[in-house]
């Protein structure tokens, strides 16, 4: 079970967990449930450069199309196969169904929130 203190969030519903100079992400349970049904998600190819807060990919739901935006800058090193091959891995299991990995190199990760802070901003509660 993932340790949801632990992980640090965006405004745009993104989790992140950063590990020996390594960022992974993926949407939040929140995000996935005001989705609905996801349906496919584009994601950044391995080796892309992404930009801290810009667009690096697209997730459709049965709903709407919502943009995935990059939480870390950095190079992508590895991207989830079982999430492209089956989307509804996504609302199955938020924080288990992570996207991207990506290579921070010499980028610090700035503007994350910690949890309190994600709860506070959708209004929540655990």
């Amino acid at each position: 079970m993932t340790d949801l203190d632990a992980l640090s969030y965006t405004a745009e519903h993104e989790w992140v967990s950063i590990a020996d100079g390594v960022a992974t992400f993926g949407i939040t349970d929140y995000a996935a449930e005001k989705l609905g049904d996801v349906v496919f998600v584009e994601l950044p190819a391995i080796g892309a450069e992404l930009t801290g807060a810009q667009i690096c990919g697209e997730i459709e739901s049965t709903k709407s199309v919502g943009e995935l935006y990059a939480p870390v800058a950095g190079r992508v090193i590895e991207v989830n196969g079982a999430v492209d091959d089956d989307p509804s891995l996504v609302n199955a299991d938020p924080f288990g169904a992570w996207l991207v990995r990506v290579d921070l190199g010499d980028a610090v990760p700035e503007g994350l929130l910690d949890r309190t802070a994600y709860l506070a901003l959708i209004g929540g509660a655990e």
